[in-house]
Formats: C-alpha cells, structure tokens, sequence
C-alpha cells in the first residue's frame, strides 16, 4: 500500500515536470513567433512611412512646379516667397524651350533685335521670374542646345551681363555644333559684321543660307540682302527678288515692304506702282507704318 502511494507520487511529480517544461516551451515558441510579427510589422510600418514621405516629397514637388509654370492663373498675393524661388530645373527647361521659340517666331516675323530683346525680357515677367534668375540658372545649365543658344544671346544683346561678342559667338557655334538650327542666323549675323570672329562674308553667306532652303523666313530675307547688295555673293537682283518673296510669303513684315520697293524701282522685277502701293500697305498693316517701312527698304 505504501509502495502504490510513493508510486502514485512519482507519476504525480513526472505528470507536472512534463506539463511545466510543455508549458515552457509553448512560451519560448510564441515569443518567437510574436517576436518575428512584431519585427515583419515594424518593417511594414517603416516602408509605408518611407513610402509615404516619398511620396508626399514629390507631391510638393509637382505643386511647386505647377505653381510657377500656371503662376498667371495664381494670385500673387497667395504664393509665399520661399515658393516663388523653388523653380524646379523642370520648370526653367520648359522657359528656356519655350523661349527659344518666341525669338524663333519674332525672327521670321521680322521683329528688329532691340524689340525681340524687349519681348524676351517681357516673357520671363509674365512668368514672375526675372532675366537675372534666367541667367543665372543658364551658367549652370548647358546641357541642351536651347540653353546653350539662350545664353549666347544673353551676351550678345547685353541681358544682364555687358554684351561680349566672343562669348557669344562662342556659345552660338557650340550650339551649332548640337544642331541647333536658329543660332545659324547669328553664326552667319557674327561673321558677316566680324562680331567675336574674324570678318568673312562668304562663311556668313553659307550658314544664312542653309537656313534659308529650310523654309526659315529670317533666312530667306537675308539672302535676298546678300544678293541684292552682293555680300559674300554676286550681286544678282531677281535671285533677291526671289529670296525676298519667298520671305514675304512666310509672313516677315520687313520682306514684304522690300517687295514693295522692288516694285517701285523695278529691280529684278517689272515695274508696277500699284503692287508696290499694295505691299506697302500691307506692310503698314501688320503695324509697320510707311515710314518705318521706307527706312527699312533703303536699309535692305
């Protein structure tokens, strides 16, 4: 009886050994398993925070961008002053592009270079950006032929530097050297006036004149001056005339009141009063008055 007992107490004693130690090891499995929720919570957590920061990095981004490209729609008053110097490099792109195209445009339409350089000057204020801040970015930014070209003009027409000729003829021929095709004007302008470069009439001739077989009115117009004056050409008045036409027919104000004086002196053309009368007039129109338009006809 008493061997049964101390048997009984064994099994008792071996019956909650067993059941501590399952217990013990349950415990050491759940803290592991609790342990890697924890760390694969923690790690989820810490991406989406990541994440989320990123994202609302860029967020900023493209408001602050968005600012500045639309800032005509936007009320001054609201946009602080820290926003209106956060430009991004994509917003300057876009202007200089953009810029390009306006001195492109008033080229073929034959605006004079002082009022092109006040029309350039007047674009960056509508933008809310000062040519200096344009300048500025430009030194540091001569990755695009654009940007390139743009700060050639800068200091060929004197925008907020002194005007240098050898950098500007510098700039334009690397700009040329990326394809660039409106700088052939002021590569051809540079060596017919010897501007940062040795005088050569017959290089300026050449580069005017590829210019001119593409279609480019600015081109056309001053061919037809090379041949009407024979500057790095013979002198040849219906091959002016022809030039000069085309021009006209690309919508250059300046070509079309030198038709008119074609007309008028019969050169390289039959004589005819009326049809000169009807270019002046038309020359008037698009806001060239006849003065204007005699003084530039004595001129090209």
């Amino acid at each position: 009886m008493s061997g049964n007992k101390k048997m009984q107490d064994t099994e008792s004693t071996n019956e909650w050994i067993n059941g501590v130690e399952e217990k013990r090891i349950v415990t050491k499995k759940d803290i592991k398993e609790n342990t890697q929720f924890s760390s694969q919570q923690e790690l989820i957590e810490t991406s989406f925070r990541t994440n989320h920061s990123e994202l609302q990095k860029e967020l900023s981004q493209i408001i602050q961008y968005f600012d500045k490209i639309n800032i005509k729609e936007i009320d001054p008053i609201t946009v602080s002053n820290e926003q209106e110097k956060l430009l991004l490099k994509k917003g300057f792109d876009i202007i200089v592009d953009e810029t390009n195209d306006l001195i492109f445009r008033l080229s073929n339409k034959g605006i004079d270079s002082k009022l092109m350089k006040e029309r350039v000057v007047e674009y960056f204020n509508n933008y809310n950006i000062s040519s200096q801040e344009i300048y500025n970015w430009l030194l540091s930014n001569q990755n695009s032929s654009n940007s390139i070209f743009l700060l050639g003009y800068f200091n060929y027409q004197g925008i907020e530097t002194n005007r240098n000729d050898v950098k500007a003829f510098n700039l334009f021929i690397n700009a040329l050297e990326k394809n660039h095709i409106l700088v052939q004007i002021y590569v051809g302008d540079c060596y017919k006036n010897g501007y940062g470069t040795i005088k050569n009439e017959k290089l300026a001739f050449e580069y005017i004149e590829k210019v001119a077989y593409k279609n480019f009115a600015n081109g056309q117009v001053r061919i037809g001056y090379f041949y009407k004056n024979g500057i790095g050409i013979k002198k040849d008045l219906k091959k002016a005339f022809y030039w000069y036409e085309k021009a006209a027919n690309n919508g250059n104000t300046i070509a079309v009141c030198s038709l008119g004086l074609f007309y008028k002196e019969g050169m390289g053309v039959k004589k005819d009063d009326n049809k000169a009368f009807e270019l002046f007039k038309q020359s008037a129109e698009e806001q060239f008055p006849d003065g204007i338009m005699m003084k530039y006809g004595s001129t090209i």
